[in-house]
């Protein structure tokens, strides 16, 4: 229900010699979460009934003239847990996976858009991804403020709706992967 968010912005990042991909899931329309992908331990008295950890990943540079860059949106494994496990809640966690796609979608949207100034490019691109990141936060709070983290069944229903068509509205911006 409630969501933890880790926006990381990487420069040309180089990777040490360890696979992080094992605990990680990249968003696919086809591979929906289930309770196995949720490897964390609830905490004592949780606050909610499910915590789903997701984050926003960008690799950018400058190359011959344009911009260059690669977006992920990933689910973290060892960072998630369910608490209360049943398809209502675990709808609710697809939710907030399925926003941070939407917001994939409108980084790669917005990025394709931007004009590269090689002076001020980190800059430029940073700032972009911080505004991105302040709807994107806003925007997670939105969907469990009215919904009530999953409660109101009806608000539920009418998100996971909105966020279906907002997914397929975003289609031409899937393309970062």
């Amino acid at each position: 229900m409630f969501f933890l968010l880790q926006c990381l912005v990487l420069l040309l990042s180089t990777r040490s010699g360890v696979d992080q991909s094992v605990s990680y899931i990249e968003w696919n329309a086809s591979r929906r979460l289930d309770w196995n992908d949720f490897k964390a331990y609830p905490p004592k008295n949780p606050p909610a009934a499910a915590l789903t950890s997701t984050d926003i990943k960008i690799d950018f540079g400058y190359y011959n003239e344009s911009l260059q860059f690669h977006i992920r949106c990933r689910f973290d494994k060892e960072a998630s847990w369910g608490f209360v496990k049943n398809d209502y809640v675990l709808a609710h966690e697809q939710g907030h996976f399925d926003i941070t796609e939407i917001y994939s979608r409108k980084l790669n949207a917005a990025l394709k858009k931007y004009v590269p100034e090689p002076s001020t490019l980190k800059y430029d691109v940073n700032k972009i991804y911080q505004d991105m990141m302040k709807e994107y936060y806003d925007r997670q709070n939105q969907y469990d403020h009215e919904t009530n983290f999953s409660i109101d069944h009806s608000k539920q229903e009418s998100w996971l709706n909105k966020i279906r068509d907002e997914l397929e509205e975003l289609k031409d911006d899937a393309n970062y992967h």
